[in-house]
């Protein structure tokens, strides 16, 4: 019968809020096998976590199967729904209490408190790479007492979870290209330096940085291709040169700089500063070098005559802003890169014309609204 039979865990015995648990290290071939989370069709109120986004595993194994020598993930939670014993080492010390093996019972549940993202996702990678079968990951196992108390885990185990701001992550971002050439900008460009906030991702109005880590990021991804990117020392180039011609063009980053304006006036007063319009004037950039150097040097002097501040609402209202806030969709940046690529006098890629196309449709009966409205 299955239940005279155990699975067997190495484990460590700990004790949170008076109740036992346990630490272990399962080999990753045998997530499929044992642990489970609960069906989907079921209403959030009889689930005891949230439902699989499906959309995240491929990225999540991606990253596995990309990073074979360097991958990292943290603990699995587990809820075991079933009997257990544990066996520790030795009857003398504190140190053999807490060390042994945790039997279950073949009949139990094994169910996924924290992490079925990550098993899924591992399951996926060893499809591709089974060789990494039998390498590790740490579970922590709960004794399951009931659906309250495993929704209450989950609410708990997620209550305090705050992801890390995109400039921080973009700062510790060792594998991807762009986010070093956006950490060698911070550091060696006369445009971003001392003017990078490299933290957070959202600046506040005393704020002395007029930049985001990230915002620089997203325009370097713009502004090269990824085979570019691969190649540090000409990407290197390339970015400084763009920026330090851009950074010509606009006599507001200059100020800063100088001590003639302050960040929080400049991001105040004007939109030039902010992630849409740097990411808008990367894309741009990447269509302006495909023109000669003098031809690139001749117009990208055209943004100099460009009107970026906030109030100019005919030009940025619908584009770079909406009822006055900055934007941050995509199609936000499309319209917003529209418009300078317009000033540069580039050609617009087709999935460009059909965003304007759309937008100028969408403008049309607000502009005879108001037409109609100034007739007697």
């Amino acid at each position: 019968m299955a239940e005279n039979f155990s699975y067997v865990f190495p484990a460590i015995r700990g004790v949170q809020a008076g109740r036992e648990y346990y630490v272990s290290m399962c080999p990753l071939r045998l997530l499929t096998r044992l642990f489970t989370f609960d069906e989907e069709e079921l209403v959030p109120e009889l689930r005891a976590q949230r439902t699989l986004n499906r959309a995240r595993v491929p990225d999540i194994a991606r990253y596995v199967l990309d990073n074979k020598a360097s991958y990292t993930f943290s603990a699995i939670t587990v809820s075991i729904d079933g009997e257990i014993r544990f066996d520790p080492v030795g009857l003398e010390g504190p140190a053999n209490f807490r060390m042994g093996s945790l039997s279950v019972s073949m009949i139990s549940k094994f169910i996924v408190n924290d992490g079925q993202h990550r098993r899924a996702a591992i399951v996926q990678a060893l499809e591709a790479a089974p060789e990494l079968g039998d390498e590790t990951i740490a579970v922590v196992f709960f004794l399951d007492r009931g659906l309250e108390r495993c929704q209450q885990m989950f609410a708990d185990l997620n209550r305090h979870a705050v992801k890390p701001s995109a400039s921080l992550g973009v700062l510790y971002d060792h594998r991807s290209a762009a986010a070093s050439l956006a950490r060698h900008l911070s550091l060696t460009s006369s445009v971003f330096k001392n003017l990078i906030e490299t933290e957070r991702s959202s600046l506040s109005p005393r704020s002395r940085k007029l930049f985001t880590l990230s915002a620089v990021n997203f325009a370097t991804s713009e502004l090269l291709p990824d085979k570019e990117l691969e190649n540090f020392g000409s990407a290197s180039k390339k970015c400084l040169e763009f920026w330090e011609l851009v950074g010509e063009q606009i006599p507001e980053w200059t100020y800063v700089r100088e001590s003639k304006m302050t960040s929080g006036e400049v991001r105040r007063d004007f939109i030039h500063s902010h992630a849409i319009v740097l990411q808008s004037l990367g894309r741009a950039g990447r269509a302006l070098y495909k023109l000669s150097a003098a031809e690139r040097q001749r117009r990208i002097k055209r943004l100099r005559g460009v009107d970026w501040s906030r109030h100019n609402a005919s030009t940025w209202e619908g584009r770079a802003m909406v009822g006055g806030a900055m934007a941050k969709s995509s199609q936000n940046i499309t319209l917003t890169c529209n418009e300078i690529k317009r000033v540069l006098g580039l050609d617009l890629t087709a999935d460009e014309r059909t965003a304007e196309a759309a937008w100028q449709v969408a403008r049309a009966p607000s502009r005879g609204a108001k037409s109609n409205k100034s007739k007697p």
